[in-house]
């Protein structure tokens, strides 16, 4: 589905309002360091693919002790809000935060130790492109860490799912775990793990949308609109009923590049 609706000021500030400050997806500090669990970074080189305001990158470099951390995005206002959260957080030296153009990734072979990325993948429709990618600026032993919605199936869309599409406007390569091993498989990566998260995003959503329509109203209202809100009131009754029903889920990958060719 093509992007109608970019992650403007006030889809920014809804988000924000929901999720905390630095993130565009669910979670926050807690999930993010999760889908890192038992990963240890410390003098490491990450990068964060799909960094939006940077509340992940500013978690790994804040806490975990990498050597460097750089964040990627397609849309030039979120990176430069995460550049300014890195400065203000004194991380300028460790942290940077670059806007790219969609398509291969700006690195060199080998670049990184590390590629992290949260919720950010299911906008990108290619899996298996960005799956050689993503091992490519891998080094040898290197491992990707994400987190991602995923469709149910690769099947054909329920008019349920078509209309949460169509009213979220942002654009998904929805894609199924089994979509997702496949190409981190063509791609060579080994010892490729994943946790299913959807009971999780279900639960967490359907309590999001009472705050929507209730204690955050009134504040929200305020900062992004009565019409902008109810419309994204709207996007979250659509994306209730797509994971009640489990043909949109969520879960958190692991997988690892080899040392040798």
């Amino acid at each position: 589905m093509e992007q109608t609706q970019e992650y403007d000021s006030k889809l920014v500030t809804l988000l924000e309002a929901l999720w905390g400050d630095g993130y565009l997806s669910p979670g926050g500090n807690a999930e993010t360091a999760l889908v890192l669990a038992g990963l240890d970074v410390r003098g490491l080189r990450v990068l964060d693919i799909g960094c939006g305001t940077g509340g992940c990158a500013l978690y790994i470099a804040s806490g975990l002790e990498p050597a460097e951390v750089v964040g990627i995005d397609v849309e030039p206002e979120v990176v430069e809000k995460a550049s300014a959260a890195a400065e203000r957080a004194g991380h300028a030296g460790r942290l940077s935060f670059v806007a790219v153009e969609p398509g291969p990734l700006p690195f060199a072979d080998g670049r990184f130790d590390v590629v992290f990325s949260k919720d950010a993948i299911v906008h990108i429709p290619d899996k298996h492109t960005l799956a050689q990618e993503i091992f490519r600026v891998l080094a040898p032993g290197g491992v990707f860490a994400a987190s991602d919605w995923m469709a149910g199936s690769d099947g054909p869309r329920s008019a349920a799912m078509q209309h949460y599409e169509q009213v979220e406007g942002l654009g998904f390569g929805l894609a199924s775990p089994d979509r997702y091993f496949a190409a981190l498989r063509a791609a060579g990566f080994e010892r490729i793990s994943y946790r299913d998260r959807t009971h999780w995003l279900r639960e967490r959503t359907h309590r999001e949308l009472v705050q929507l329509a209730g204690p955050l109203r009134p504040s929200l209202e305020a900062s992004v609109g009565k019409e902008f809100l109810d419309h994204e009131v709207q996007v979250w009754q659509a994306l209730c009923a797509v994971l009640d029903t489990a043909e949109l889920g969520a879960g958190h990958w692991r997988a690892r590049k080899g040392t040798t060719p």
